[in-house]
C-alpha cells in the first residue's frame, strides 16, 4: 500500500479513537454530574404563600423552612437561593435542575418512592377549617358543601387518598385554588363552607386573620410527616443537608427556629 495512503488512514483512525474516548468520558461525566448542584449555591424551591414555612413579609421571603435552609447553607459554605415556584410545577423544576430540592412543608406520605427524602422533621395533620359560626362539627357534615383546597398540596393528596374517597364523594363541590390566602378569603366571604389545609398553616391563618373568625374541626382527616424532597437518587446532596440539620438539632438551633414560628409542638427533634 502506498505509504502516503497508509499515513492518512492511520491519522483518521487516531482521530476516531480520540473522538470515541472523548464521547465516552463525556457520558461518564454526565452520569456522575446528573445530581450535582452548583458548588457555591443551594437553590431551594418553595411555595411563597405557605406560611409559616415559606411566605413573603415586608418584601422578603421568610419562614421556618427558609430559615432552616439559610442555616444549612451557612454551615455548608453555600449561598442560599430562595426560588419561589408554582407548586403545580414542582416536579418539573426539580427534574430540570432549576432547584436543588423542594423544601416547604413537603409531605412525604404517599411520595416516598418519587423522591429522595431527608429524615422527617415535622409531624403534620391535615385539618378542616370552617367559619366560627358554622354548624359543621365533623368532616362527615361536609356532605353537599363547597370545600376548597390548594392545588397539588398535601391537603389535596389527603383528600384523594383511598381513606377519604367516600368523604370527598359526598362534597357538593371541591375547588382547587393556587394558594391558601385566597382560600381563606373565600371562606371568610361565605362563598365556601370549608378549607382543607395543613395544621400549622391553619394556625398561622387563624392568628393573622383573627382566631375568632374561624374554627378547626377537632379530628384531622390525615396525619403525616414533612421532609425535604431531592431528585430521586441524589443522596449526596441529601446527606450533606441532613448532616447540617442533625447538627442543628443537637446544638438547639433547630428548636430555636421552630419556637420563632410557634410550631415547636409539631417538630421532630
Amino acid at each position: 500500500m502506498n505509504k502516503k495512503i497508509l499515513a492518512v488512514l492511520s491519522s483518521v483512525l487516531v482521530i476516531f479513537g480520540l473522538v470515541a474516548c472523548s464521547n465516552g468520558n463525556h457520558a461518564q461525566n454526565s452520569n456522575s454530574d446528573e445530581h450535582r448542584h452548583h458548588e457555591s449555591t443551594f437553590t431551594v424551591g418553595f411555595d411563597a404563600s405557605f406560611p409559616p414555612y415559606g411566605f413573603k413579609q415586608d418584601g422578603e421571603y421568610v419562614g421556618f423552612d427558609l430559615d432552616l435552609a439559610q442555616e444549612v447553607a451557612k454551615r455548608q459554605g453555600w449561598e442560599l437561593v430562595k426560588q419561589p415556584i408554582d407548586w403545580d410545577s414542582k416536579d418539573a423544576e426539580l427534574n430540570a435542575g432549576t432547584v436543588d430540592c423542594l423544601w416547604n412543608g413537603f409531605t412525604m406520605t404517599g411520595r416516598e418512592d418519587k423522591y429522595t427524602f431527608s429524615k422527617p422533621y415535622v409531624n403534620n395533620s391535615i385539618v378542616v377549617v370552617v367559619k366560627a359560626d358554622s354548624k359543621i362539627q365533623k368532616a362527615e357534615q361536609l356532605a353537599g358543601k363547597n370545600v376548597i383546597v390548594q392545588a397539588d398540596s398535601s391537603g389535596l393528596a389527603a383528600l384523594k387518598s383511598d381513606a377519604n374517597k367516600s368523604l370527598v364523594a359526598k362534597f357538593g363541590n371541591l375547588t382547587e385554588v393556587p394558594e391558601y390566602d385566597s382560600a381563606f378569603m373565600t371562606l371568610q366571604s361565605g362563598a365556601a363552607d370549608a378549607v382543607v389545609v395543613d395544621q400549622p398553616v391553619a394556625s398561622f391563618q387563624l392568628n393573622s386573620r383573627g382566631a375568632d373568625k374561624f374554627r378547626v374541626l377537632e379530628d384531622p382527616i390525615q396525619v403525616e410527616e414533612y421532609g425535604i424532597g431531592f431528585k430521586k437518587g441524589n443522596t449526596q446532596l441529601r446527606d450533606k443537608v441532613q448532616q447540617s440539620l442533625d447538627e442543628m438539632k443537637k446544638d438547639g438551633t433547630f428548636l430555636k427556629l421552630a419556637k420563632k414560628y410557634e410550631i415547636e409542638d409539631s417538630v421532630i427533634e
